[in-house]
């Protein structure tokens, strides 16, 4: 896997390099680690909603249903993450420098770095001394790599514990982590996306999707991570579905009225899928076969497993 650093709020990140000519034939040929179950295909039908902003009449939300409504959690914090580089598992998927969205970005968590104290930073001497991000070509921020990951992750051994210094800072001082951590980090496996739309009488919206950070998000690099957790079934085994385990993280994608709305919308389709679980195919009145309601299949393989 090529080093790099990854961006958010984008169609495609193009800033994870890959090592081969055709990535297209390696979709579903990802590695399995032992004793683990395959991962699910990438191209599978998904079940989703629109539905005009509540916020605003100008955007309308869509909503990738099967992705909200399925079981995924972060097997990081439990020490059962392989990581996205086999090299380097201890690290989860902070192998890769994080891309700041913007001066906004940059300056609330060089704020929270600035208050890190070396009992919550291990390598808070070299990210003083020599600097914790870096500027690429483009003029893009990132944090620094040092020595195989993230400067700003504390490595196992460290009397505090592994784990992303932002995010253990949130969690001692009450706040949420998406407060402390750049956008790229808190918002993953979360991806949302804007598309400018034009109808056919010459009015506009802006559409604001929410869907699953999957592989091809990473850009071309993406199917060379030697793991990867949204379609692996291991992390798809959470108490609550993703909709509600992740709630801070959606109400500020979509704005509290945004969340109510589909937060109602996954309580529906939850409710309607358990109706229908187990029962034959629906035919409609034509004959043909109706579209059924649709679990993640790794959120699925995980249940039959």
């Amino acid at each position: 896997m090529r080093a790099g650093v990854v961006g958010v709020d984008h169609q495609e990140v193009h800033r994870v390099g890959t090592d081969i000519d055709h990535t297209q034939a390696h979709i579903g040929q990802y590695p399995t680690y032992a004793g683990a179950v395959a991962p699910t295909p990438l191209d599978t039908a998904r079940a989703w909603a629109e539905l005009t902003d509540p916020a605003d009449p100008g955007q309308r939300l869509r909503l990738d249903l099967t992705w909200l409504t399925s079981r995924w959690r972060c097997l990081f914090g439990e020490g059962a993450c392989p990581g996205i580089d086999a090299g380097e598992p201890d690290a989860g998927c902070c192998t890769l420098g994080a891309h700041f969205t913007d001066a906004d970005d940059l300056a609330r968590v060089r704020a929270v770095v600035e208050r890190l104290g070396p009992d919550e930073w291990e390598l808070r001497d070299a990210g003083l001394e020599e600097g914790w991000t870096v500027r690429d070509e483009e003029g893009s921020v990132a944090t620094r790599v040092l020595d195989g990951a993230c400067i700003l992750l504390n490595r196992p051994g460290f009397p505090a514990g592994p784990g992303c210094a932002l995010h253990q800072h949130a969690v001692a001082e009450g706040l949420e982590p998406l407060t402390t951590k750049p956008d790229v980090c808190w918002q993953l496996p979360l991806r949302r996306t804007y598309r400018e739309v034009e109808e056919v009488d010459g009015t506009s919206y802006l559409e604001v999707t929410i869907t699953e950070y999957d592989r091809r998000a990473w850009g071309p690099g993406g199917h060379d991570l030697d793991w990867y957790c949204t379609n692996e079934p291991a992390a798809h085994t959470g108490a609550e579905p993703l909709y509600v385990s992740l709630r801070a993280e959606l109400v500020e994608l979509v704005g509290e009225a945004g969340y109510a709305v589909l937060a109602r919308l996954c309580e529906d389709h939850l409710a309607a899928a358990e109706a229908l679980a187990g029962r034959p195919p629906i035919v409609g009145p034509d004959g043909r076969t109706l579209l059924p309601l649709l679990v993640h299949p790794a959120t699925a393989t995980a249940r039959a497993t």
